[in-house]
């Protein structure tokens, strides 16, 4: 590791331990109280074994022969190492948990900005989901977005959305922490964007607005925050692995307001530098305060 990511992992650490005041830095506890869950060292698999435990157990969240979407950011046609998807080892990994659990089925898809089928092989999410027993659906045809009202939206009325959105028992959103160009963090609120059709008109009408107004319409179930590989800059997509940092955390929630929140320290930044997160607070979506929540820290 060299100096530059030596420092930037220390940093990290540092706001790792500031999540909240009622953490425990062992693992094995199993509680359902938790708001927020943040696991560090180990494997992306092992992390959310672990993280998950803490949880209650993945069928707090999914039951028998229930249909479960499982929303990474697959949007770009590059390998594990940049840090531009998803961990492949997570996806795979949540997806047998949530089959062992009784799913009838498990679906994983994005609206890919590069091609989709390159996006889906060279991120490795599709071999992992495959090899869990889940289903890769496609996220390329306007066919499979239904139009819905966004009730509560202040710019974004209506939007597109992806059938297994609408029709699935349980949403879980499984984005990867990294820079973005135009909203400076992409976490979990951001990743929403990829189960909507028209993404344009996003960026056209107060981006960060957009995606504070669409968390209002579908919450999903559970929030789980890929931070095994960070991408520190160039995001949403990386120039090269100088990019990447590898930070071995991950950080789960009910509340995917919280979720970011938390996320933003471990990026060495705070709730309020990001716009969409203290939007989606004065809308009530969630909560991006973390003093005072029931917050458990697993280092493996």
């Amino acid at each position: 590791m060299n100096r530059r990511n030596f420092l930037i992992s220390t940093a990290a650490l540092s706001a790792f331990s500031a999540f909240g005041k009622y953490g425990q830095l062992i693992g094995g506890i199993t509680s359902p109280g938790y708001d927020l869950v943040a696991v560090k060292n180990g494997s992306p698999g092992t992390m959310l074994e672990h993280g998950m435990a803490a949880m209650g157990g993945i069928k707090t969240i999914v039951k028998k022969n229930q249909t479960v979407v499982i929303k990474p950011n697959i949007g770009w046609d590059a390998t594990p190492e940049r840090a531009a998807d998803t961990n492949p080892e997570l996806v795979g990994r949540l997806v047998k948990l949530c089959m062992d659990a009784g799913a009838k089925d498990v679906y994983v898809f994005d609206n890919t900005c590069d091609n989709w089928n390159k996006c889906y092989k060279s991120s490795g999410i599709e071999k992992a989901v495959k090899d869990a027993g889940g289903k890769i659906a496609p996220g390329n045809s306007e066919s499979n977005y239904h139009e819905v009202e966004i009730k509560q939206g202040k710019r974004l009325k209506t939007a597109k959305v992806h059938e297994l959105i609408l029709e699935s028992a349980v949403f879980i959103n499984l984005p990867i922490l990294k820079n973005h160009g135009s909203t400076r963090l992409s976490i979990g609120m951001k990743n929403m964007m990829g189960v909507v059709w028209d993404r344009k008109f996003w960026h056209r009408n107060d981006l960060h607005q957009c995606i504070a107004d669409f968390a209002t319409f579908r919450k999903p179930d559970l929030t789980i925050i890929d931070a095994y590989a960070v991408m520190k800059q160039n995001g949403p997509r990386g120039v090269s692995l100088d990019d990447v940092t590898v930070m071995k955390s991950l950080l789960i929630s009910k509340d995917v307001v919280t979720a970011d929140a938390a996320a933003t320290k471990l990026f060495g930044m705070e709730p309020e530098d990001i716009s969409y997160i203290n939007l989606a607070d004065e809308m009530k979506v969630g909560r991006k305060d973390l003093k005072n929540l029931n917050v458990h820290r697993i280092s493996l």
